[in-house]
């Protein structure tokens, strides 16, 4: 029912069950994957009214999995791609020089875990990945910040002199301020 892409591999198709309504599968040799696709085989849909929450777990292997939601899945979305690059605790990865047996580096396998739910259930879930909300909260953020510079605004002729202020041009504020939206209107998530 489901598959996943790894950008330079075969199409793996092999879930494991463990339990009604929940399958998992293993991505091998997961540290330079940036990004998965998850989809819909098509050869058997959801139940009317469900879709498939989507986990990643990365390995701890000194603790139980670690489940992180990425999205979801459903017959009228059948396919989606997933960065998993920021996911990854680096800490976990270590420095390993150790050249025992010949090996190199530590090879750590990921898994996907997919849980069939109710799309009631499932659209109340925020998307992380949610431009209209990425681009509402900069403009919200960029309009705060703008208010609260212009509340402390005086002229030139009432400043009072003072060795230890640093004093920034409005106009160059504003020039920031005009760029940055200016930017997030061509692309909304180009300051991440």
């Amino acid at each position: 029912m489901f598959g996943v892409i790894v950008s330079g591999r075969l199409v793996q198709t092999e879930f494991q069950q463990i339990s009604v309504t929940q399958v998992v599968t293993t991505i091998p040799d997961a540290d330079n994957i940036n990004h998965i696709v998850v989809f819909l085989t098509g050869t058997t849909p959801f139940p009317e009214g469900t879709g498939g929450q989507v986990y990643f777990s990365w390995p701890d292997p000194h603790a139980p999995p670690n489940w992180q939601l990425l999205g979801f899945i459903s017959n009228q979305k059948p396919s989606v791609i997933f960065k998993i690059s920021g996911l990854k605790k680096l800490h976990e990865m270590g420095d390993y020089s150790n050249m025992m047996f010949g090996m190199s580096h530590i090879v750590h396998n990921a898994q996907i875990g997919i849980s069939i739910e109710p799309l009631s259930n499932i659209q109340d879930v925020p998307s992380p990945n949610n431009i209209e909300n990425n681009v509402t909260f900069a403009q919200k953020m960029l309009e705060n910040f703008m208010n609260y510079i212009l509340s402390y605004t005086i002229t030139q002729s009432n400043m009072v002199r003072d060795p230890t202020a640093t004093y920034v041009p409005l106009s160059t504020v504003q020039n920031w301020y005009m760029n940055f939206e200016r930017r997030l209107q061509q692309n909304p998530n180009f300051w991440k």
